[in-house]
């Protein structure tokens, strides 16, 4: 009956659909064309789709897949059908409470990234592979495919590459990490529902959990974003618990503030924000004088 395009996708195209005979629309995503993928972000939809049954502890939170293709045979591009949850995304509601309120918020969110965390995988890597027998071959491939992106956009890759090649001197300190757990891959407030109704903010729903990989909890987006500032978002860390603050972990976080870094050059290379990509070659000089 009626497709509106939401604005909210950063990397699929997201659509609400009102079908006859349905009371609720559904959502449909679709993936970019293959050639317009990068290396690093290859088939993020078929690894959402291969995380779903790993993240059955926030079921209730998540969306519920209709439908999915990976065919090319409709249209030349992945596409998934979801059901449509109720909520406000949390980036239009939540500055609608007083900030003293804001803190439910955050330990809402830490609850659901404990859960996630506490998932253990049978592999390191992307949920839907490949998989690594050990930590450091995982987080290694990734910073080389990432860089192999930037290469290709014509952007310099050569810091990455540097903090991969002390990595790689280093394999033993990432390899003190040795269970796999599930992380998110990116989840912060952008995927976050709310109760447009509440008397304070409550998270009703959580998405797009495309990028979810197993690997170190500390490597995760939502682990980073909750370290960035120290307000609200302190709150986080009274349900998800404590962190590993040894020499050897605080050492490993600048290895995954690195991979976030070369990870946000693409995107925002992507997205044509040139004073952004610039921003990420001073941040990432500043890590490797501390790293090396």
């Amino acid at each position: 009956m009626s497709a509106e395009e939401l604005g909210s996708g950063m990397y699929n195209n997201v659509y609400r659909v009102r079908l006859a005979g349905r009371d609720r629309p559904v959502v449909l995503r679709v993936a970019p064309e293959e050639r317009r993928q990068f290396r690093s972000e290859r088939h993020l939809m078929r690894n959402e789709f291969a995380c779903q049954p790993w993240l059955a502890p926030i079921a209730h939170l998540m969306p519920t897949v209709i439908a999915a293709d990976w065919t090319g045979q409709v249209i030349g591009r992945d596409w998934m059908i979801q059901t449509h949850l109720d909520g406000v995304p949390a980036p239009e509601h939540l500055g609608s409470y007083p900030r003293a309120t804001w803190p439910p918020f955050f330990r809402q969110l830490g609850e659901i990234t404990r859960a996630v965390h506490d998932v253990r995988g049978p592999q390191f890597g992307p949920t839907a592979g490949p998989g690594y027998a050990t930590w450091s071959e995982a987080l290694l491939a990734s910073l080389e495919e990432i860089a192999a992106d930037l290469d290709g956009a014509g952007l310099d890759s050569t810091d990455l590459r540097q903090v991969a090649a002390v990595a790689g001197r280093e394999r033993a300190v990432l390899d003190e990490v040795t269970e796999p757990r599930l992380l998110t891959g990116d989840l912060w407030t952008v995927n976050c529902l709310l109760d447009r109704a509440a008397a304070e903010p409550v998270i009703t729903g959580v998405l797009d959990f495309d990028r979810a990989w197993f690997g170190a909890p500390d490597a995760d987006w939502t682990i980073r974003m909750a370290t960035a500032k120290n307000d609200e978002r302190t709150a986080f860390w009274q349900s998800y618990g404590t962190r590993d603050r040894s020499p050897a972990a605080r050492w490993r976080s600048r290895i995954y503030e690195a991979r976030h870094l070369g990870a946000l050059r693409l995107e925002r290379h992507r997205l044509g924000k040139a004073d952004a990509v610039a921003e990420s070659y001073q941040a990432m000089a500043s890590l490797l004088a501390n790293l090396t």
